[in-house]
């Protein structure tokens, strides 16, 4: 089932959605409602070409646990090369605008991250709430992530890659930074083969909301 949402900030029972996960339609992209939703799992994807916002929570999450990242050894061998610094927070407006235009993403059918999504994690970043990564090759930024961070929780949103491996730094730096400052979990929200090769693993949403409760 799908709900229609109003100005009321309330979202119905994430056990009630669809098979996909699809479990809203409607509302606003307004911190207060963000931050709501993610408390509970729930985000907003959807194309921004289209009028109305969707709103999702997968029943199996698919996660990393800081303490699981993945490393292989040509990461390792990579890393300790030192030809890149991986900074956090030094330029999230940066950051997500990569996000949204590297390899023509913007341009492709279904491209979720447009200007009203900016706008509202850009927001988010500003109250606190949201967090990227930053992988520079001298001063030029070659890849990172953005994401929601409440608490002990990280939500992941989207990474970019201008170089091979970019993004995958990111990820690890964020991992590590998270195991050493006691980090619960990282949601992954979609599987990927990439994320898969670094640790991430499906659990049930019922384990993952006893997770996010002790991390907030």
């Amino acid at each position: 089932m799908v709900f229609e949402l109003d100005e009321e900030l309330i979202f119905p029972n994430p056990h009630l959605g669809e098979p996909d996960g699809l479990l809203a339609v409607g509302g606003d992209l307004s911190v207060d409602r963000l931050l709501l939703a993610y408390s509970y799992g729930i985000f907003p994807w959807y194309s921004f070409r289209q009028p109305d916002i969707l709103w999702y929570c997968p029943m199996q999450r698919f996660v990393i646990f800081p303490s699981e990242i993945h490393i292989s050894h040509s990461m390792r061998t990579l890393i300790h090369k030192n030809r890149y610094r991986i900074s956090i927070n030094e330029n999230f407006p940066e950051v997500i605008r990569q996000c949204s235009i590297n390899r023509g993403r913007d341009k492709m059918e279904g491209a979720w991250l447009g200007d009203d999504m900016i706008k509202a994690y850009t927001e988010l970043h500003r109250q606190g709430f949201a967090a990227s990564i930053e992988v520079w090759e001298d001063e030029h930024l070659v890849g990172g992530l953005y994401g929601v961070n409440l608490g002990r929780a990280f939500f992941g949103e989207s990474m970019f890659s201008l170089v091979p491996s970019g993004s995958k730094l990111a990820l690890i730096h964020l991992a590590e930074f998270f195991r050493d400052h006691g980090g619960t979990i990282i949601d992954c929200q979609f599987e990927t083969p990439h994320l898969r090769s670094m640790g991430g693993r499906f659990i049930s949403y019922e384990e993952y909301m006893n997770l996010l409760k002790t991390s907030f």
